[in-house]
């Protein structure tokens, strides 16, 4: 059964430039072909001792299989490395020009559409800002910006793999608190929006929660090098997470672990209503509210403005409502998940960030931690673009990774 937190059509393959590679029984050239690239992807460049070494394959087998994907254009070769004892190496590296992917974040503040090459660097990005998405407008604009960067690429337009659209699994959720009509809400949460976008563009298109979107690009390009486990947090118009662990992205039941905006801020009460949630406080749309009250810019949350006067002071005094639920949510975590490391980002600057990263560590000295270890609370390293980013790794990683459930960060 697919998941549905990860729903990305394998079998769906460009023709062109690209054979087709891997399947539900995937073979094992295939397979292994798949390992050496993970390799490469993993550490940058090498040559075929170490490939040979760290794959565990013959160094004949390795010979045949970097010269089938040095002919297909998905690898090629640096320059000579003298000085050592022994014949000079020729270091393989991943072609930046031998498979491209497109990220779509579906938001409910903005979108935005990324373009990213084989090693996973962005080359081109766009992005819109408004209130809230009006779904006869915005599903026309989703399908012209995938077909405007994949046919940007040219004589290259057949290396791209797919797209990979990243947005929350309700668009309507919460929509007394945004404000919105029950109409309005019903429409986003009762829609196949896959399948809307699908039946808009002959682009592969698969499909992520927005922070598990967040989350992969985090393990890929991010703290995911360092740290094998680890709960993640994406501050955005709503905070939500994703959990990673031993290095493998885990998305529960439901598809929906790490929904850290539904966690109580205290014990049900009959007497005193239904309880209030981390998302309440914890979200930029809190802090858009206090700039709103104040008489400015609740874009400002968004970026620069936010820390600087006469911002400073709703955005301070944000801060402080923010990080001691954020730190009552890590804490709740750990005491199920035993975790040794926490990682946040968001879509906002990054000097709101670290004071986030600041107030919330000093919320979490005051927590009691009878009976639990405190982890380590780490920033984010794939930044506001970490949705987008994360939803152009489905298709490459559909398309090229070893192993199709699982996001890896190294053998």
């Amino acid at each position: 059964m697919p998941d549905p937190e990860i729903d990305v059509d394998v079998a769906e393959r460009p023709r062109g430039l690209l054979r087709p590679r891997g399947s539900n029984q995937v073979g094992m050239r295939q397979f292994n072909e798949r390992v050496v690239l993970q390799a490469l992807r993993v550490h940058t460049r090498l040559p075929k001792a170490d490939l040979a070494r760290l794959t565990g394959l013959s160094a004949q087998t390795i010979g045949l299989i970097t010269a089938r994907l040095e002919d297909d254009g998905l690898i090629v070769k640096q320059s000579r490395v003298r000085g050592r004892v022994g014949q000079p190496s020729v270091p393989l590296a991943l072609n930046p020009d031998g498979a491209f992917a497109i990220g779509v974040k579906l938001g409910r503040r903005g979108a935005e559409w990324l373009l990213i090459d084989f090693t996973a660097q962005v080359r081109e990005h766009h992005a819109i800002r408004y209130e809230f998405p009006d779904a006869d407008a915005l599903l026309p604009v989703i399908a012209e910006h995938i077909h405007r960067l994949r046919d940007g690429l040219g004589p290259l337009a057949a290396r791209n793999v797919g797209a990979g659209l990243a947005a929350p699994f309700q668009l309507g959720g919460w929509h007394r608190t945004l404000g919105l009509s029950k109409a309005q809400s019903d429409l986003w949460n009762q829609m196949d929006l896959l399948a809307e976008v699908r039946a808009r563009t002959d682009v592969p298109v698969g499909f992520a929660r927005d922070t598990v979107a967040a989350c992969v690009a985090e393990l890929v390009t991010g703290r995911g090098h360092d740290l094998n486990s680890f709960l993640y947090i994406f501050v955005d118009t709503f905070v939500g997470g994703g959990l990673v662990i031993n290095s493998h992205l885990h998305t529960g039941a439901h598809g929906n672990a790490g929904a850290l905006a539904s966690i109580p801020m205290r014990t049900a009460n009959p007497s005193e209503g239904p309880s209030t949630q981390v998302v309440a406080e914890a979200s930029l749309w809190e802090l858009e509210q206090r700039l709103r009250a104040e008489g400015l810019d609740a874009t400002a949350a968004y970026d620069d403005r936010a820390l600087a006067a006469p911002y400073a002071a709703a955005t301070q005094a944000w801060l402080g409502s923010a990080s001691r639920a954020l730190a009552h949510a890590i804490v709740s975590s750990t005491a199920v998940l035993d975790l040794a490391d926490v990682v946040m980002d968001g879509s906002m600057s990054r000097a709101l960030l670290d004071a986030l990263l600041v107030r919330t560590r000093e919320a979490l000295a005051q927590c009691n931690w009878e009976g639990l270890w405190s982890p380590r609370l780490h920033g984010g390293r794939a930044g506001v673009q970490a949705c987008a980013l994360g939803g152009a790794m489905l298709p490459l990683h559909a398309n090229f990774a070893p192993d199709h459930d699982v996001f890896l960060k190294a053998a």
